[in-house]
């Protein structure tokens, strides 16, 4: 009688185990997944060569790429990146660091030539990562790279950091081309997704949207970090950026005469050094700083203007943000898509006033900042001035500022990019073996009459 029972308890749980297991599947797939990522990943890292400007070069895909690359080596920590550095008659001859796998010249085709057969013709590298720009892959608005991608045999895999609405003809060709060789394309904003989509006829199976990413920024004691610049006792607006004219700073300048009959302890503190480009063509004359302080001297607020003229390191960046009040990108191209600088800002959960171009308008939505027309002082004076007499409000911003910047930080992002990495090679191994099965069962139906024949 037991012994019955005992046998049709087994076979009922026989019966039972594929439900369980359906149902565990069901109910706790996103874990199981991440499990088996994190344990792919470590038995089986993914050898990646990254296409892009690097630092020291002064440019912002150059540190992007930099702080990317840096936060997936700490989750992909045996098979470190290695960087194409893209140069031009600026850069290339800096010192690059160990990961410089080649240095490339933008507009030397030979050289491009040589990474494709290396990575074509070695096991080295299953992927590809292109760090899309329009200036720094040479001529014709950089279409140096279509070819190089068109050329590399393993997956590739492209981030594009300019996404134009009206693209002239040829960008927009380069865009489709590079999209189409290319297995996932990333871009950092939904608006970025839909403009990809609509006007360059991207399949949104193959677009995916991931923040730019920011440091793991604690909340601030402002009144610390200003101790520390020596900024005590100032309400402090800052931009950090390479300075050039597109940055609309004189606009925020103008507005300062309006600011400090309100709050006279207000300043303004432009930090970073003028693009290296506009430099070299100038023959090293700083116009456009010479003119904003020009500006200031006119208006009658110069010591309310402050400038650090250099390109900071990351430390000194996180001091400058930890020590701002309000953080303004008055910016003058409203088909901009991405701001590294607004990014951090809004990572360091900083109360932020923007011109609404694409990046801005989209991460500042939500009550996370506030939007200016372009080339408006008057209203940044109102919003600087709305920001310093209702702590309510800045609060408010900051926090919901916070809020999203915790989702940016590079770890986060990092993980994203690995998950598409993954996919890629997935896809790319499947696509492989459908077109081995392919040929083979070709092979087999031209086969099969002769043997017949025999």
């Amino acid at each position: 009688m037991l012994k019955s029972l005992l046998h049709q308890s087994y076979k009922a749980w026989l019966q039972f185990r594929p439900i369980m297991a359906t149902l565990s599947n069901l109910l706790f797939p996103l874990k199981r997944d991440i499990y088996q990522q994190e344990l792919k990943r470590l038995v089986h890292p993914i050898r990646v060569l990254y296409v892009s400007s690097y630092i020291p070069r002064k440019c912002g895909i150059a540190t992007f790429t930099k702080d990317l690359t840096q936060g997936i080596n700490l989750l992909n920590p045996f098979s470190l990146a290695q960087i194409m550095v893209m140069s031009d008659k600026t850069s290339e001859n800096l010192s690059y660091p160990g990961e410089s796998k080649f240095l490339v010249r933008q507009n030397e085709w030979s050289d491009y030539k040589k990474v494709i057969d290396y990575v074509n013709n070695t096991d080295e590298f299953e992927l590809v990562c292109v760090q899309h720009e329009f200036g720094i892959y040479g001529k014709n608005e950089g279409e140096n790279i279509v070819a190089f991608i068109k050329s590399i045999k393993k997956p590739v895999v492209t981030t594009f950091h300019t996404i134009l609405p009206e693209p002239n003809q040829k960008q927009k060709e380069i865009v489709k081309k590079v999209a189409k060789y290319s297995k996932s394309v990333i871009v950092m904003l939904e608006q970025g997704r839909k403009i990809l989509h609509k006007t360059y006829g991207v399949s949104n199976k193959k677009i995916v949207v991931i923040p730019h990413g920011v440091p793991d920024f604690p909340m601030f004691d402002i009144l610390e970090w200003q101790k520390r610049l020596k900024l005590q006792g100032k309400t402090v607006m800052t931009s950090i950026n390479l300075i050039s004219e597109n940055k609309g700073l004189e606009y925020a300048v103008e507005s300062l005469p309006e600011i400090v009959k309100k709050v006279p302890n207000f300043v303004y503190l432009v930090v970073g050094q003028t693009h290296p480009l506009i430099l070299s063509q100038a023959n090293g004359r700083d116009y456009y700083r010479e003119k904003l302080k020009k500006r200031a001297q006119q208006l009658g607020v110069s010591k309310h203007l402050m400038f650090v003229n250099r390109y900071v390191s990351l430390d000194e960046l996180v001091s400058y943000i930890g020590a701002t009040d309000i953080y303004i990108t008055p910016y003058l191209d409203p088909q901009q898509a991405t701001s590294g600088a607004l990014a951090y800002a809004i990572g360091a959960g900083k109360a932020c006033i923007s011109t609404p171009y694409i990046y801005a308008k989209e991460m500042l939505d939500g009550d996370r900042g506030m939007v200016v027309p372009f080339k408006d002082s008057q209203a940044i004076a109102r919003a600087v001035i709305d920001l310093c007499t209702h702590p309510r409000l800045k609060q408010s911003i900051e926090k919901n500022a916070y809020a999203l910047g915790r989702t940016m930080i590079w770890a986060n992002i990092a993980r994203q990019y690995l998950t598409v990495f993954n996919f890629a090679i997935e896809r790319n191994e499947r696509i492989a073996r459908k077109s081995s099965e392919v040929l083979l069962t070709a092979s087999r139906k031209v086969l099969t009459p002769l043997t017949s024949s025999l």
